[in-house]
C-alpha cells in the first residue's frame, strides 16, 4: 500500500468501469496505472497465467467483415427460413463465407498490498481476452445432428497456439463472480475458518451420538466418533494452513502474491452446503515434476528441492508446490520428513517445523 491512505475500496462496478476505459492498444501496460488512479492509496501489480479458455460464440461475421449479428439469433433466424431443416442449413453454409467470432483468453490477476501481513492484500480475478474469427458456422465435413451442435461448435481448433484472425482486444474482464472476483485475503481467510467451524458445530449433536463399529476376528468394537477424532472441532482449513505455513517458513520474507495467485470460490445454493475455498496457482513453475523415484536417497531429494528453490527464486518453494501436488510428489515431503526425524538431513528450524507438522497431518489442493 502506498503512503497515501486509501479512500475507496475496489468494488465490482468501479473495477468494471476501469476495465471498460482501457484502450486495446495500451490495455496491458495501462491496467495497473488505471487501477491505481481509480483507487488512490493502492499500488496494484498485474500478472497473467497461461491457462487458455474461450467463451461461447457471440457473433457472425461475413467475408467482408460485416457483422451479421448475434450468433444464436442468426442461427435461429436462418433455420426458421429453412423450416428447421438442419441438412439444408448445413448445405447452405458448409462452403460459405459466414464465420463465427468468439472471445479467447487467459487468466490475469491484480494484487495490491493492504498491510505488512502475509494475507494483507487485495486480489482481483480477471480475464485477458481477444476476439477472434474462429471458423465456419458449420462443420464442413459433418452434418449437425442437433441445433445444439451449432450453438457449441467443436469443429474448430482451440489450441492456445492455434492461429486465428484477431478482431478486437485485448480487453480485461472481471471474473470469479462466485465470491472470488474481488477478495481481501485476510477477510476471506477469516470467513473460511468461520464457516468451517459453524458447519462442524451444526453437526455436533449428530456426531456426539455417532458410533464407529469395527468387526474383527476378536469380535465387535464400538468407538464414539469424537473419541476417534478428538480434534474434529479444532480443524484448520487447508487454505488457512497454507498462509500460516508461509508466515512460519523461510518464504515469509517474500510477498506471497509475488509467487502465487488464488482461484477463489464461495458458493451457496439453496438447500446446499456452502462451498468456500481456493486453489493456489503458482506464477512460476519448475521445469519438471519431482517424484519419489525408486531407491532415490533422501540426500538426493534434498538436492532436487534446493534446485527447485533456486529455479523459482524462493526459499522453501518446493514445499508449497508440493501442497498443490502437480510439481512435487507429496511422497517427497514424507521422505524428507522421515529423514529429518532420523537426523539424516537438515532444514532451517522454521522450515523443519512446518514440514513435520504437515507430515503429521497433511493437506493438499
Amino acid at each position: 500500500m502506498s503512503d497515501q491512505k486509501p479512500v475507496r475500496l475496489p468494488d465490482p462496478a468501479s473495477v468494471e468501469t476501469v476495465l471498460a476505459s482501457l484502450q486495446a492498444r495500451s490495455a496491458d501496460a495501462g491496467l495497473a496505472p488505471a487501477l491505481n488512479k481509480a483507487f488512490p492509496g493502492f499500488a496494484f501489480t498485474v500478472v497473467t497465467i497461461d491457462d487458455f479458455y474461450w467463451r461461447s460464440p457471440h457473433a457472425v461475421v461475413a467475408a467482408d467483415g460485416t457483422r451479421r449479428g448475434d450468433h444464436r439469433a442468426w442461427v435461429e433466424k436462418e433455420l426458421a427460413e429453412l423450416n428447421g431443416d438442419l441438412t439444408a442449413f448445413w448445405n447452405r453454409h458448409r462452403e460459405g463465407d459466414q464465420k463465427f467470432a468468439e472471445w479467447r483468453g487467459t487468466s490475469a490477476f491484480a494484487f495490491a498490498p493492504t498491510g505488512p501481513g502475509v494475507a494483507d492484500f487485495i486480489q482481483l480475478s480477471l480475464g485477458r481476452e481477444v476476439e477472434v474469427l474462429a471458423g465456419l458456422v458449420v462443420d464442413p465435413d459433418y452434418r449437425p445432428d442437433s441445433v445444439d451442435h451449432l450453438f457449441e461448435p467443436t469443429w474448430v481448433s482451440r489450441d492456445s497456439a492455434a492461429e486465428a484472425q484477431p478482431l478486437a482486444g485485448p480487453v480485461y474482464r472481471l471474473r470469479g463472480r462466485a465470491g472470488g472476483g474481488i477478495v481481501h485475503m485476510r477477510s476471506f481467510l477469516a470467513r473460511r475458518a468461520r464457516i468451517d467451524k459453524e458447519q462442524r458445530e451444526a453437526g455436533r449433536p449428530e456426531l456426539e451420538n455417532r458410533i464407529i463399529r469395527e468387526v474383527g476376528p476378536d469380535g465387535t468394537r464400538d468407538t464414539a466418533f469424537l473419541d476417534a477424532n478428538p480434534d474434529w472441532f479444532d480443524f484448520v482449513p487447508r487454505e488457512n494452513r497454507f498462509f500460516a505455513d508461509w508466515e512460519r517458513s523461510s518464504a515469509c520474507g517474500h510477498r506471497i502474491f509475488d509467487h502465487w495467485a488464488f482461484d477463489i470460490h464461495d458458493l451457496e445454493d439453496r438447500g446446499q452446503k456452502r462451498e468456500i475455498g481456493f486453489i493456489p496457482r503458482p506464477l512460476k513453475m519448475p521445469a519438471g515434476k519431482l517424484a519419489l523415484g525408486v531407491n532415490i536417497s533422501v540426500h538426493r531429494l534434498m538436492e532436487r528441492t534446493e534446485a527447485i528453490d533456486a529455479e523459482i527464486g524462493l526459499p522453501f518453494a518446493w514445499f508449497f508446490l508440493m501442497t498443490h501436488g502437480d510439481w512435487v510428489d507429496p511422497n517427497v515431503g514424507d521422505a524428507i520428513a522421515e529423514g529429518l526425524r532420523q537426523g539424516r538431513v537438515r532444514l532451517p528450524d522454521r522450515d523443519a517445523a512446518v514440514l513435520l507438522a504437515w507430515a503429521d497431518k497433511n493437506y493438499l489442493f
